[in-house]
């Protein structure tokens, strides 16, 4: 087990008391992230590039069926004076069908608030264009976006949220520590359901293989609000960057999302 030195550990521990949910176990520290406060460890989002490979993983038989490869890059850019962070993503799919999928997302520097967020999704010769603007009591569909299928799109939320198709980048910048119950306003643009808090919360530690070699790394569970299939991430500690990502689905399968370089 990781062991944080004293005074990390003594200014973890007032910060959660803080906002510790009454009642709850001593070890665990329940922590509303907010939209628009300061994330701790935002600063370990760097400029650059990483590849994931996705691929169902089916227990029974111990096949791996490959899926696509994921790119996810961060970028820091000025637009309209302010410094603001950058995410985008693309997927290039070999299953069921070629196909390629590409986000582009806009934040806050240092908060990670939303800002706007675009999708094209592009399969079997059609092409799907999607754009939102996430404002603090909703979001929307981005007006002027040409071909935008989601324009006339309005959802509210009681509470400003997080984008959830930067979810990994965000847990990245949370004081990820042992016992850390984070709980975090998200949104899937466009999708079926309203903005929500989820939990997502340090079960431990674990060593597993990298690009490079062993890892050690923060265990981080989440059920998406759905009790009874609990996601599982592997953070490296120091950088926190995901290494793999593994959810079970209803057929017995297993998504699985793993770090290439």
């Amino acid at each position: 087990m990781h062991v944080l030195r004293r005074p990390v550990l003594a200014l973890l521990a007032a910060t959660f008391a803080a906002f510790a949910t009454p009642g709850l176990s001593a070890h665990a520290a329940v922590v509303n992230i907010d939209v628009g406060a300061p994330l701790a460890r935002f600063a370990l989002l760097k400029p650059g590039t990483h590849h994931y490979l996705r691929f169902m993983r089916t227990p029974s038989t111990g096949a791996n069926q490959p899926i696509d490869i994921w790119t996810r890059e961060i970028r820091f850019e000025e637009r309209a004076g302010k410094p603001l962070m950058r995410i985008v993503q693309r997927w290039d799919g070999v299953w069921p069908a070629l196909s390629t999928r590409t986000l582009d997302s806009w934040f806050e520097a240092g908060s990670f608030r939303p800002l706007s967020h675009e999708r094209i999704s592009e399969r079997d010769g059609k092409r799907v264009v999607e754009g939102f603007v996430f404002a603090a009591d909703k979001i929307t569909g981005m007006r002027e976006l040409a071909d935008n299928t989601q324009k006339d799109l309005a959802v509210a939320s009681g509470e400003p949220t997080y984008n959830f198709e930067t979810d990994i980048e965000f847990l990245q910048a949370l004081p990820l520590a042992e016992g850390l119950d984070a709980r975090i306003n998200f949104y899937h643009p466009g999708g079926p359901s309203a903005p929500q808090r989820y939990s997502f919360r340090v079960a431990g530690s674990s060593t597993i293989a990298g690009p490079s070699g062993p890892v050690d790394c923060w265990v981080v569970k989440t059920d998406y609000n759905r009790p009874g299939s609990e996601s599982t991430f592997w953070f490296a500690k120091g950088s926190q960057l995901m290494l793999r990502q593994e959810s079970p689905l209803p057929d017995g399968r297993v998504m699985v999302k793993t770090l290439i370089d």
